[in-house]
């Protein structure tokens, strides 16, 4: 069955058809899979770097490769570094579409990736947790970088899951150790009370997603299996992951948006996981079914959670089909069988 035939109606021709260059460039990329050399992506991609999201992002960008001050980049929320790396990402941009892209992933890479593979908000490596840790990495290997350092930070999140060779955030003489917030294995979380974070984990695995099979080391692996396990735990449409002050899991996680900073809904789940190979796993039919069930009468997907006034930009309005939503649905069902 082609896999256009999930679909309620044409959202295909609508995102190709769209104003923002940059969906237009993400469909042609992600749902159409053009060569590189296709003349209708490199026009595409030209257009996207020139103009729309891409550009006006990268026009708020200090000319040193941060965004609003310098270091780590974790604050002010979100339109620091970190968050406007991370939406770089998810807009489909790439290093090689601008030099001003290579600079910001530089500039973030000495400021915040420690020696010892730790992702850290505030430069030291206790400042590390969970969903920074894949956020960047992830957003990094999205936007094409190829460094050292973000191997190092995959073995370090590798270790972080499996806890192997790790000791305890109370001995402070040890080599590797856990900290205050990344308190344990399995995504266990200082701000979760201690308890395994299912944010956090959906972030590490996304990011983990992005590595080759082939270039993942036995370590990394194991991380992943472990990680799988952890999120196929509950039910996913569920989401019953542990919560530490015992509240119901967040209303979030069933509402999808655009950008995805560290609050994670149900479809960056699924994208972690079909990412992995398992859209296909039986275990992910709830899940899928749900996705299918939220698309309209055209075969699009409304916003659902936005950051608007709170960010450099604004994707949508709340309750209306979106384009980026929509991509992120459409690429998941497309990628079912991988």
């Amino acid at each position: 069955m082609p896999w256009i035939d999930q679909l309620n109606g044409d959202s295909v021709t609508w995102l190709l058809e769209h104003p923002s260059p940059d969906v237009r460039y993400r469909a042609l990329r992600d749902l159409l899979n053009l060569s590189a050399d296709d003349p209708r992506l490199v026009e595409a991609r030209q257009a996207a770097a020139a103009s729309g999201p891409i550009a006006d992002l990268l026009g708020a960008m200090h000319p040193d490769g941060y965004w609003e001050r310098p270091g780590p980049g974790y604050g002010p929320k979100y339109r620091s570094s970190v968050w406007s790396l991370i939406t770089l990402a998810q807009l489909g941009a790439t290093i090689d579409m601008d030099q001003r892209i290579a600079a910001a992933c530089a500039y973030h890479l000495e400021q915040a990736f420690l020696p010892g593979g730790q992702v850290s908000y505030n430069g030291a490596p206790s400042g590390t947790f969970d969903c920074l840790q894949g956020n960047m990495i992830g957003s990094l290997m999205a936007l094409g970088v190829n460094d050292p350092r973000l191997w190092a930070a995959y073995e370090w999140m590798a270790r972080t899951v499996t806890g192997e060779g790790m000791s305890p955030n109370t001995d402070k003489r040890a080599p590797l150790r856990y900290y205050a917030y990344k308190c344990g294995p399995l995504f266990a979380c200082g701000a979760n009370y201690g308890q395994p974070c299912g944010w956090g984990a959906v972030k590490v695995m996304l990011a983990f997603s992005r590595l080759p099979a082939a270039e993942r080391s036995p370590l990394v692996e194991r991380a992943v299996q472990a990680g799988v396990d952890f999120l196929f735990s509950v039910d996913l449409l569920a989401a019953a992951y542990p919560v530490g002050d015992g509240k119901k899991p967040s209303g979030n996680w069933w509402k999808f948006g655009f950008p995805v900073f560290y609050i994670t809904d149900l479809l960056q789940a699924a994208e972690a996981l079909v990412g992995l190979g398992y859209g296909g796993d039986p275990r992910m039919s709830g899940l899928l079914d749900f996705i299918r069930s939220k698309q309209d009468t055209e075969g699009r997907w409304l916003l659902e959670y936005h950051y608007n006034g709170k960010t450099w930009l604004e994707f949508g309005r709340k309750g209306q089909p979106n384009p980026w939503v929509t991509l992120r649905a459409l690429k998941v069902l497309k990628e079912l069988k991988r």
